[in-house]
């Protein structure tokens, strides 16, 4: 009872080619060894590498943690700001406290 989306390829997620991930110069490296000396092999090992090629081998600093997302959200303040101003101008008191 799909609506139709299945079959044109919409969202549908486009998974890479498990061949392109390579343990070699990874810590994984380390344990294939480990393994191999015991005389096991870990068939799987392979699916483990994304998270040491590409984007996600960099370190995350704990400024991109703080500041990850606060140019939009400054840019939302500075919109909501505006907007507030524009429609709730502030009471002008005559000099009065």
């Amino acid at each position: 009872m799909g609506h139709g989306h299945e079959h044109h390829g919409h969202g549908r997620m486009h998974m890479p080619d498990y061949k392109i991930w390579k343990i070699d110069g990874t810590p994984l490296e380390d344990v294939q060894k480990r393994l191999a000396k015991k005389g096991l092999r870990d068939p799987w090992l392979r699916n483990e590498a994304w998270r040491y090629m590409g984007e996600f081998s960099k370190p995350v600093t704990l400024s991109q943690v703080v500041f990850k997302g606060f140019r939009w959200g400054f840019a939302a303040f500075v919109v909501a700001l505006g907007v507030e101003y524009a429609f709730f101008p502030p009471k002008k008191n005559g000099g009065h406290h």
